[in-house]
């Protein structure tokens, strides 16, 4: 089993990283030619409803994605054939109906999500909304297919799905830089800008389904017909797993709208909240689908009373590697946030007080990279055990938590104006996030130790402890070599600035945890240093 999941992960982590870098190019293309203009500050609020459906559908590790695994890892295939054209069939017919809502209600659902934006961004945020939402139906349709291929042990093609959507948005926006110069990111071309930016997302979603077609057929799981056998027990299991997930992450996606809500009324808030995350989410989507991706299937497999001590140890390795990995990212975010974004995106359109206003934004997430895979680990652990009760009822209390932090941390605006005496602006609404995420972490874990009676709780946080100690060393190290050195300001100073200063924090890092004794930085570290040797 542990070569097994080595196999897997290694997969998964050379798909994703094409798939991440292709994500990375694609953004420095967007801060290239719009950078927090209003093409762009307008796609993110028009992104939010069909994106939203992408990313919880459609999306790795999302509720249909793990629903499937759980169920047809546990099946016979010619079963998940049948089971995935039923759910293809019912599943399209409701997103079928939510795709025309999302073009006739575009108008106010951006009024709702935005009601601070200006006339002009308003409008072009409708438009973008009006062209991307056949991406409802086409997130179901990638979701239940990618679920059902990992079933299945094919892991590349979900790996590198999402680096069609990458694709699709470079060639777009050079054809329009093409044709328009200099004049892409002027007020005049913003409309036009807009449309691309929204066409090609539309486009890189049909390529992501198109993907998936030939290996599903090679798995002899395309059945080319309408299916409504929804009495059938696998169908019925999905859906217990599904339904219940689906809320759950629909409700965590839900904070992204109140985020927003709150964003509109700040300039640019919403294009740098967009920048940050994606600097957040290429490490962490990296080692996330790496992590979870092999661990899903396995979990689901362990649930029987006398393979709990199993179920136990990989519960351990999911939550300490992912520790491991998210506490050391964290410290360097903090230490190193203002080079990072200046190496990643301070060139075009991108100007020095983008840079500040990312800045801030990065640091924020750096202060809880732990609790978002931590939370994503218990959550899995859940499905796997066919509750997804649980996280649904969590996330529900999320919600209120997050307006409430999000009110309270931006000053706590009214009518009639600020009512608290500090406002820590958009950093306020990533730090209501972060604390949302700790908060729910503690609570899943909790409620896993009284499910399972018997989880060695004590001996992990004597060890997360111990990592946290070693990620402050680290970002301390790294923040010292950063400032302590005059680093030439061109593209290749900031490149050795980030370099240099990072790799000696992660050394420290990996020294620390091997002189405090916890296993899993012992296992990377040997693991990292046999790969080596044999190159």
């Amino acid at each position: 089993m542990a070569r097994s999941l080595k196999r897997i992960a290694l997969v998964v982590t050379y798909g994703t990283l094409l798939s991440k870098v292709g994500g990375l190019v694609r953004q420095l293309v967007i801060a290239a030619a719009f950078g927090v203009g209003a093409a762009y500050d307008a796609y993110n609020y028009a992104y939010v409803l069909p994106g939203f459906l992408l990313i919880l559908l459609g999306g790795i590790n999302g509720p249909f994605h793990s629903a499937m695994v759980s169920v047809l890892s546990r099946r016979p295939r010619e079963e998940g054939a049948h089971i995935l054209a039923t759910l293809n069939t019912m599943v399209s017919t409701l997103l079928l109906g939510v795709t025309l809502v999302l073009v006739v209600a575009a108008d106010p659902l951006i009024t709702l999500v935005g009601p601070g934006l200006s006339s002009e961004l308003h409008r072009i945020a409708v438009v973008q909304l009006q062209v991307m939402a056949p991406m409802a139906l086409l997130a179901g349709l990638i979701g239940l297919g990618f679920g059902s291929l990992n079933a299945a042990d094919e892991f590349w093609i979900p790996a590198i799905s999402p680096l069609m959507s990458s694709l699709a948005l470079i060639l777009g926006i050079g054809l329009l830089w093409w044709q328009a110069g200099s004049a892409i990111s002027t007020p005049a071309l913003a409309l036009w800008g807009g449309v691309v930016l929204a066409l090609s997302t539309l486009v890189g979603a049909v390529l992501q389904w198109l993907l998936q077609l030939p290996a599903l057929m090679k798995q002899g799981l395309v059945q080319l017909r309408l299916a409504w056998d929804w009495r059938h027990p696998g169908v019925q299991e999905v859906w217990q797993v599904m339904g219940p997930a689906t809320l759950s992450s629909g409700m965590l996606q839900i904070n992204v709208f109140t985020d927003l809500f709150f964003a509109s009324g700040l300039l640019g808030a919403a294009a740098g909240l967009g920048y940050a995350n994606l600097l957040v989410q290429t490490p962490l989507g990296l080692i996330s689908n790496a992590l979870l991706v092999p661990l899903l299937p396995t979990f689901s497999r362990l649930t029987a009373p006398q393979d709990r001590p199993e179920l136990i140890a990989r519960i351990r390795q999911g939550l300490m590697l992912s520790t491991a990995s998210m506490l050391p990212l964290g410290a360097l975010f903090l230490a190193l946030a203002t080079p990072i974004v200046a190496l990643v995106y301070e060139r075009g359109a991108f100007n020095q007080g983008a840079v500040e206003l990312v800045t801030g934004l990065l640091m924020a997430y750096g202060l809880g990279m732990p609790a978002y895979l931590g939370r994503d680990v218990l959550v899995r652990v859940f499905y796997a055990l066919g509750d997804g009760t649980t996280p649904f009822r969590l996330s529900v209390i999320g919600i209120g938590l997050n307006v409430v932090f999000d009110w309270a941390l931006v000053g706590g605006p009214t009518p009639w104006g600020p009512q608290l005496p500090f406002n820590f602006g958009a950093a306020g609404l990533v730090l209501a996030t972060v604390l949302i995420n700790v908060l729910t972490c503690v609570a899943l874990l909790l409620a896993l130790q009284q499910r399972l009676k018997v989880l060695p709780l004590k001996q992990w946080c004597l060890d997360g402890l111990r990592l946290t100690v070693a990620a402050a060393g680290a970002g301390i190290v790294a923040w010292g070599l950063s400032q302590g050195v005059r680093w030439p300001v061109d593209l290749v100073g900031r490149l050795l600035q980030v370099g240099l200063s990072g790799s000696l924090g992660g050394l420290v890092f990996v020294a620390l945890g091997q002189a405090f004794a916890v296993q899993e930085v012992r296992e990377i570290s040997q693991g990292l240093s046999r790969r080596f040797i044999r190159r």
